[in-house]
């Protein structure tokens, strides 16, 4: 059984180790968002929609990749596949608002407006990085999360402003997601390590400026910042939400009925 603070692997120590589980947690925050949004193919509000989310998951799958696989090599311990596929649920890190249910369109797109901010200025910041490979990647991964920041903004922006349903919905979508929020800017000891070493971003550094980002959006919206009430914490130490585990068994249900099958 995992527990919540096995590492990625035994081998996994010293500056390698910690960015490898740096690595590991960005790469899960972009697979496990993406295997939400891919719920949406076919059954989005719209066929632009279906698209648009097809496309952002895409991008999410191909960032999984890249992380993964690096996360991978510095570890000895298989490659992305062998990370996406065979871990247990507790054995994953990401945060747990990549990971909640995708409710209604309105809801996904609040969990949206949260994380693309995020990310978008996580990885600009990432791309000044002093380890050469999360540099490139970030140099490259944050044209799209600024594509994605664009549709999440356009989306709360016509729901805020549009009928008093499509308003109530989205102010409902916010407070449902709003809780899992401040696990984004939380530091655990690897990070804290890789941020001094000048490998890692501060998560607590990039609040004010996701405040402020978001708060834009709520204003041109006519939407209300929800007020902190409790707060989620514990998806970087393996603990997730009641839904997560069927989640993963869904992302791991072919692998495991065909392991080592080839496409």
């Amino acid at each position: 059984m995992a527990t919540a603070t096995e590492t990625t692997s035994p081998d996994a120590t010293g500056l390698e180790g910690d960015i490898a589980q740096y690595a590991l947690a960005l790469g899960d925050d972009a697979l496990i968002l993406c295997q939400r949004l891919c719920a949406w193919v076919t059954r989005a509000p719209s066929i632009e929609e279906d698209l648009a989310l097809s496309n952002i998951a895409l991008d999410l799958l191909g960032h999984a990749r890249t992380l993964l696989s690096y996360s991978a090599e510095l570890t000895g311990s298989g490659d992305e596949d062998t990370l996406a596929f065979t871990r247990t649920e507790r054995q994953f890190r990401n945060v747990q608002l990549a990971e909640i249910p995708n409710g209604d369109y309105a809801v996904t797109l609040a969990r949206q407006l949260c994380l693309t901010q995020h990310t978008r200025l996580l990885y600009t910041a990432l791309a000044g990085s002093a380890d050469a490979v999360l540099a490139a990647f970030a140099q490259k991964a944050v044209q799209e999360s600024t594509y994605h920041c664009a549709h999440a903004e356009q989306w709360t922006v016509r729901l805020g402003t549009g009928t008093e349903e499509s308003h109530r919905r989205m102010q409902a979508g916010l407070e449902q997601v709003w809780p899992y929020t401040g696990e984004l800017f939380e530091t655990d000891a690897v990070t804290a390590r890789l941020v001094a070493s000048g490998v890692a971003v501060d998560p607590a550094g990039l609040r004010e400026e996701w405040d402020a980002a978001v708060d834009g959006v709520l204003g041109r919206a006519g939407l209300a910042r929800p007020r902190t009430t409790w707060h989620s914490r514990g998806g970087r130490d393996g603990l997730h939400t009641e839904g997560f585990g069927p989640l993963v068994a869904e992302l791991q249900a072919v692998h495991r009925q065909y392991p080592g099958g080839i496409w």
